[in-house]
């Protein structure tokens, strides 16, 4: 069983603003750990794959962060859309680059480059298994996390019964999935919780590149030709421009829309990995190490009768605070964010007012 990582790079990051922005999404800073979030992502693949082994899929416009920051993936290797389209397209093409290369066969470990996973054993073991039951039982599979909150921020699998299977490490692991639910409010995610079989959507998708150009032709057939004209194309032309017109005539749709929550076939594997997307301010604030005075600090601070706060400075300017409680106050070279704790969803209607003035040395 060959196995290849494709790692999706493409997205955009907004609720992180001011550090995270359309020129240097969050996936290419640090975050939490040594190495940026695409670094610390690839690091925790290779003991599974070669560096051969592992495609970036991202922006034009982004794969110069990529050849700067993964060296040690070689260019070719990196899957340039000429805009973003969201993962259903950006699947779609990473599977027919997969199996033009490779062959229908191979099997693809798809993930976002922008998580964080404590336990990366565990995390391995799990996506063996789900590599395992793609293949034995020739459908796609995701990996879903066992919540340990009612979490507002992010989606949800409802996980059925066992999928029967001979094989060992595959059996009992790999599970029906009954229904996807979108971002829940607080008492729908309670209520998810309580009711013990819904756990929380990793993003990570694991199928061979067959099934999902398979898939692809199936439910999503107003992008299928396109992908099929893609495979068709004529190598002695610019491949670039042809992509590009290509990409003008599909519809940005999410991967889970577009396929996942349409097939009946699709399986689940739950882990316990120490997992999160690191969507938010909030979600990095509850991560990080605290203070004696439950604060996260970083860069040039200085905090005064502060608590229950996050302040980061990264521009090497004194930023100080001053009889603040339950604040978060991020400071860059070119923007500073300030709000209160447990409002960072709303960084999104900051971006969007920023863009529709067109203040874009903002973002």
């Amino acid at each position: 069983m060959k196995i290849v990582a494709v790692v999706m790079a493409g997205g955009l990051g907004i609720r992180l603003w001011p550090r995270s922005t359309e020129r240097k999404p969050k996936q290419f800073v640090h975050a939490l750990g040594e190495g940026t979030l695409i670094q610390n992502t690839v690091a925790r693949l290779l003991p599974m794959v070669t560096p051969d082994d592992v495609y970036v899929v991202t922006t034009a416009d982004l794969s110069h962060h990529v050849v700067d920051q993964l060296p040690m993936v070689s260019p070719e290797r990196i899957i340039s859309e000429p805009f973003g389209r969201n993962t259903g397209p950006a699947i779609a093409l990473s599977a027919a680059v997969v199996a033009e290369r490779h062959g229908s066969d191979v099997v693809m470990v798809v993930l976002p480059s922008d998580h964080v996973i404590h336990n990366v054993r565990e995390f391995q073991v799990v996506v063996d298994q789900a590599c395992t039951a793609a293949v034995d039982l020739d459908r796609i599979m995701t990996i879903a996390v066992m919540p340990t909150r009612p979490e507002t921020g992010y989606g949800y699998i409802q996980v059925g019964d066992p999928i029967p299977c001979d094989n060992p490490l595959v059996k009992g692991h790999a599970k029906a999935v009954l229904t996807f639910a979108e971002k829940p409010d607080a008492a729908t995610a309670q209520r998810f919780l309580d009711a013990g079989d819904f756990a929380w959507n990793s993003g990570i998708v694991v199928a061979t590149a067959g099934a999902i150009l398979r898939a692809v032709d199936e439910y999503m057939p107003d992008h299928a030709p396109l992908i099929h004209q893609w495979q068709r194309r004529n190598r002695n032309t610019d491949e670039g421009s042809e992509l590009e017109a290509l990409y003008r005539q599909m519809r940005s749709v999410s991967f889970d829309v577009a396929v996942l929550e349409r097939d009946p076939t699709i399986g689940v594997v739950e882990g316990s990995f120490g997992w999160s997307d690191l969507g938010t301010w909030d979600e990095l604030y509850r991560m990080s190490l605290k203070d004696g005075k439950n604060n996260v600090i970083e860069g040039t601070v200085m905090a005064i009768r502060t608590s229950n706060s996050l302040v980061s400075a990264s521009s090497g300017r004194l930023v100080g605070v001053i009889d603040m409680d339950n604040i978060m106050v991020i400071e860059t070279e070119q923007s500073v964010l300030i709000c209160r704790r447990g409002m960072t969803e709303n960084v999104r209607d900051l971006v969007d007012l920023l863009r529709r003035r067109q203040i874009s040395k903002h973002f």
